[in-house]
């Protein structure tokens, strides 16, 4: 077997793959878990206040999961160069602490923060006076997760860069395992609200971090450099990462306004549709994070290549990642299709909301298909560190295509909203797919 292929091949896809599915399976595990907790109490109002809360995090975290894409693509294309040279791992190591720095800040900054942030997210979401109330319980203590959340996508996304996908999944199975067992302890067990769904996320993510910082430890023993303070602190440097990570923050933000806008306008056409749309999401972040898996290997392999500069490599890693992922979403629909009414049955046992939500199932069963190609060329397009192409295609997407089409069927009540999503996605997929094409040619 060459060199190339075993490096680049299957067998290396896989390598990283299957650790990131199956942690990635676990974070949409955690929020079914989180909405089942919820789901089964009496009240309605619970649930949509874990939707609309959850909804809240996923923008602020994920809008600036830069932090764990950016470190991935400039991690992954270090490794490309050095892992054939010299040997001498410093600038892997200046990549890892200065995202490190910049998540603490920053995840210090929203918890400085906290109240005009909570006050308006909770105003724009629009939801009744009883789930904006439960809400803002939820809020005021999952903020005390910022800084832990933060460190948390650095250093899984250098470990990611470093080929590492072993430790990745340590940490979030970590997390998403001792989050799930509070849950269970705090809500069921104690009689907890959504205080307990809260506390639960705060200390897992907690015991998250300390699992990532003794696996960096360990790592970085494997791998000989030095702590250079001046090149940690030197501005050319971190102008290479905020010029990558501004771009993938206004490609985040983008995107986290779409979900965010989704539950919205649920809430404003009431309570239980909001509530069954938080159901749903669950299935789309389920395909999602399991899919990512394959993208997470593509953001890996093809920065190696690129920074290795093996052209021939990173045209084999885009098409084999490319097959793989859609075999899977083929699985997905298939899945869908079949056993959608019980996973959503799993879900809640609230009538009402079960039937509200299969009613909907119809664009679950087909958006495998539809996401399937922007999950897999956003890990492409992060290991080329191409974020300008990835910012200007999700703002096209948003703004010229999933905003004016949910306009125009808005009288179609929540099938306009999901039709609206996924033509989004559909945009997003084929923008991607012609801008890589470019990228190859030049």
């Amino acid at each position: 077997m060459s060199t190339e292929r075993s490096e680049y091949g299957n067998r290396a896809i896989w390598s990283i793959a299957a650790p990131m599915i199956a942690s990635g399976i676990s974070v949409p595990l955690l929020g079914m878990v989180d909405t089942a907790v919820v789901g089964h109490l009496t009240d309605p109002r619970w649930l949509g206040a874990v939707a609309t809360g959850g909804a809240i995090f996923s923008t602020i975290f994920l809008s600036l999961n830069f932090l764990r894409m950016g470190t991935t693509g400039i991690t992954a294309q270090t490794y490309g160069s050095q892992i054939n040279g010299n040997r001498d791992f410093s600038a892997s190591r200046i990549a890892l602490g200065q995202s490190l720095i910049t998540g603490l800040l920053l995840g210090l900054l929203i918890f400085l923060l906290q109240q005009p942030i909570g006050s308006l997210a909770i105003g724009l979401l629009g939801a009744s006076e009883d789930v904006s109330s439960a809400t803002l319980d939820y809020f005021n203590i999952r903020v005390f997760a910022a800084p832990a959340t933060l460190a948390n996508y650095a250093i899984v996304g250098w470990f990611l860069g470093m080929q590492n996908a072993r430790a990745p999944l340590a940490i979030m199975v970590t997390t998403n395992v001792i989050n799930i067992g509070f849950d269970l302890l705090f809500v069921p067990g104690l009689g907890m609200k959504v205080d307990g769904v809260a506390w639960a996320s705060v200390i897992a993510e907690h015991a998250g971090l300390l699992t990532g910082l003794a696996l960096l430890k360990r790592e970085l023993r494997q791998y000989p450099g030095k702590w250079n303070r001046d090149e940690l602190f030197d501005a050319a440097a971190f102008r290479r990462l905020f010029t990558v990570n501004s771009n993938l923050f206004v490609r985040s933000v983008a995107l986290l306004f779409t979900f965010a806008f989704i539950t919205a306008q649920g809430a404003r056409l009431g309570d239980l549709t909001l509530a069954a749309n938080a159901v749903l999401m669950n299935l789309q972040f389920f395909l999602s994070h399991a899919l990512d898996g394959i993208a997470h290997a593509a953001e890996a392999l093809t920065g190696k290549a690129f920074g290795a500069g093996n052209k021939k490599a990173l045209r084999k890693v885009i098409q084999r990642t490319l097959n793989w992922s859609l075999g899977f979403a083929a699985l997905y629909s298939l899945a869908y299709l079949l056993f959608g009414p019980a996973i959503i049955g799993l879900i809640t046992d609230i009538e009402n909301v079960r039937n509200t939500a299969i009613s909907f199932l119809p664009w679950l069963i087909i958006s495998p298909l539809v996401s399937v190609w922007s999950f897999l060329y956003d890990g492409v397009f992060v290991g080329l560190t191409r974020s300008k192409e990835m910012r200007d295609i999700m703002l096209g997407s948003l703004l010229l295509v999933f905003m004016p089409v949910w306009y125009l069927t808005t009288g179609w009540g929540n099938h306009g909203l999901w039709f609206a999503f996924t033509m989004f996605m559909a945009a997003r997929g084929i923008g991607m797919r012609v801008s890589c094409q470019r990228i190859l040619q030049a």
